[in-house]
């Protein structure tokens, strides 16, 4: 689950962003966002199982999660990995962080550029494209808090300490 996972990020995140001018980029609104996106992907997923019959979930390739679940919705990856917050973490360090944030929408982007690949249905696609474009403008958004907080901390080398913690850089 991309977004359940972004969601949690993005909400922890913001704990950490302290630097940023929340005008440019709210975090909370962000990850609130995310959680809708999870509740979104949740219900195409119900759409598409619910009406299934035994002979389809078995030559769909189904099975395996309907003996688990029927078709209840549960947090899955493809591959059937349970979903798990052990996946990512908040290092308290905004300049780490808003990079997770990057790398997570374009891994959320091409996930969704995955699935409309495959899918054909404008049921499902249209509510997937919608998604995909939300994950370019929060990439946009964080890629911009990145630029802003670099330019703030005005120095050679704002790796060298961490913004949010160190009142000077490490020595």
């Amino acid at each position: 689950m991309v977004d359940g996972t972004q969601a949690l990020k993005t909400l922890n995140f913001m704990y950490s962003l302290r630097l940023i001018n929340y005008s440019t980029i709210n975090l909370q609104h962000y990850g609130t966002e995310e959680l809708a996106h999870m509740e979104m992907i949740s219900a195409m997923v119900y759409q598409l199982t619910k009406d299934l019959t035994p002979e389809e979930v078995q030559a769909s390739g189904f099975a395996p999660y309907y003996i688990d679940h029927t078709t209840g919705v549960y947090p899955v990856a493809a591959s059937g990995t349970p979903y798990s917050v052990m996946t990512f973490q908040s290092k308290g360090d905004a300049i780490t962080d808003l990079h997770e944030d990057l790398a997570a929408e374009q891994k959320a982007r091409t996930t969704y550029d995955n699935l409309l690949r495959l899918i054909k249905d404008p049921e499902i696609c249209d509510p997937l494209r919608f998604l995909r474009s939300r994950e370019i403008t929060h990439y946009q958004r964080f890629g911009e808090a990145l630029r802003l907080m670099q330019e703030e901390l005005d120095s050679k080398n704002f790796y060298a300490f961490n913004p949010e913690f160190d009142k000077k850089p490490c020595k």
